[in-house]
């Protein structure tokens, strides 16, 4: 069988789209998603994004790691949609319903809103997630926020000397996240600018996490530490980011197709 995909991607972190509604397809397995994002005998990419029909909004959007784990959000690949599905929409994640728009700038899209609740991360047990009482080899006192996805969150006066290749890996896995866990490292330039690397679980080191971005800028916002409305500056490139009135969270950047084509299921079904 000869399936359509189009790669995309959003300040450098990469995906592969299918797109379930225009072509029948075979369900989704955790290894074939793996197997297509393998960037040695696969098309190759940090996410593989599957789109399609949904009761509950214009079109539902499910979203494979590199790994093969299905996960419940990515700001990225958000943006990605909303450029390839060429208007506003509302779409269906296992994270919940957000909202996606074509913008001058790429794309915009309402991310939800943030939850707090050390249960809603989820934490293995309970504990203020506004300054965590926990730390792993220099990096401590932490935040977390969910934002679709699980987000830890440390501020530190060098992101780029964090040996995060090092630490993500361990606190992605640490059993106080039982869901696991995506690592934000942060550096607060002044209050309208951060700067941000992310160790993101099932994918690694990365050059732009969306999800990310407005978990690290929400936990500065609710720091004080920040402006409502902050440039996220990731190794890929900025996002904007913005924390309204009514809860709800912005997030407006860049996203880019790279190219179409096609591939037999069989080699990897």
């Amino acid at each position: 069988m000869r399936v359509d995909f189009t790669k995309m991607h959003g300040l450098g972190n990469d995906f592969v789209v299918l797109d379930a509604r225009t072509q029948a397809l075979p369900a989704m397995t955790n290894a074939a998603a793996k197997a297509i994002a393998d960037r040695r005998t696969g098309i190759g990419c940090d996410q593989l994004i599957l789109l399609e029909p949904s009761d509950a909004a214009d079109f539902r959007m499910r979203i494979f790691n590199h790994d093969g784990g299905e996960v419940e959000a990515c700001g990225n690949a958000s943006r990605a949609v909303a450029l390839l599905h060429g208007e506003a929409a509302s779409v269906e994640t296992s994270g919940g319903t957000i909202h996606v728009e074509p913008h001058a700038m790429g794309a915009s899209v309402d991310m939800g809103t943030p939850r707090f609740d050390w249960d809603a991360i989820p934490l293995a047990y309970g504990m203020d997630t506004a300054v965590m009482p926990v730390g792993w080899e220099g990096l401590d006192q932490p935040g977390a926020v969910n934002v679709g996805n699980p987000h830890v969150i440390f501020f530190v006066e060098d992101t780029d000397a964090v040996p995060l290749e090092k630490l993500g890996p361990e606190i992605e896995h640490d059993p106080l996240f039982p869901e696991r866990v995506n690592v934000n490292v942060a550096t607060i330039e002044d209050r309208t600018h951060i700067r941000l690397r992310v160790w993101e679980r099932g994918v690694g080191l990365t050059r732009a996490c969306g999800t990310g971005a407005c978990a690290t800028a929400i936990h500065a916002m609710r720091r004080g530490l920040v402006e409502r409305e902050v440039t996220v500056t990731l190794p890929g490139g900025d996002l904007v980011i913005a924390w309204d009135e009514s809860n709800c969270i912005r997030m407006t950047g860049p996203a880019t197709e790279s190219y179409r084509g096609s591939f037999e299921w069989d080699h990897f079904g």
